[in-house]
């Protein structure tokens, strides 16, 4: 009896936590979240990355003191999707198999580029939630970008590449930041 106290204890701990934590992006304001993202100026920040490939998993859960996960923590770090009318800014780590890698490039190991040749389409989900498939047209490396939106700011992010092997990130969605002035060299 005491173990399924116990069970039940943790259970109830660890569901306050996760329900804390999915309030982090906007507040969890549904009606703000539908704004945000209908708006088309947005910014999805990753605080977890889940590679696809059995290398990097097999190689994570064989390093010391860790747990045998294949979720990889990307919080405290600044890695993001700036989507704006005009413009579209791409941060993101990568772990996983690269089909045609580029030895001297080493820029070209995560997703990082900009691009103002893209497409937005947005649909509605199943329980309230917002797709938004991003089709980049510029570059090589990226075919389309998935952001799945739901109610409470939360996000759901997927990347299909031409040459490497799919990764998807965890995070939430925020406003985007003004950008900021630069100061005139007078």
């Amino acid at each position: 009896m005491k173990k399924y106290i116990s069970f039940i204890f943790i259970l109830g701990f660890l569901l306050s936590f996760q329900s804390c934590s999915s309030q982090a992006g906007t507040g969890g304001d549904a009606q703000a979240v539908t704004a945000l993202v209908n708006s088309g100026d947005f910014s999805f920040h990753a605080q977890r990355a889940t590679p696809t490939n059995y290398d990097v998993i097999n190689v994570m859960n064989s390093l010391p003191n860790t747990t045998s996960t294949r979720i990889l923590d990307l919080s405290g770090s600044n890695y993001s999707i700036d989507v704006r009318k005009d413009q579209l800014d791409v941060a993101l780590p990568y772990f996983g198999r690269v089909f045609n890698p580029s030895y001297g490039n080493t820029s070209q190991s995560g997703y990082r580029f900009t691009t103002k040749d893209f497409t937005v389409s947005q649909s509605a989900g199943k329980k309230g939630k917002s797709v938004v498939k991003i089709k980049v047209n510029d570059q090589s490396t990226v075919d389309e970008i998935t952001i799945e939106v739901f109610k409470n700011g939360r996000a759901f992010t997927s990347i299909r590449s031409n040459d490497r092997q799919p990764i998807s990130y965890d995070g939430y969605i925020t406003k985007n930041e003004e950008p900021k002035e630069k100061p005139s060299a007078e």
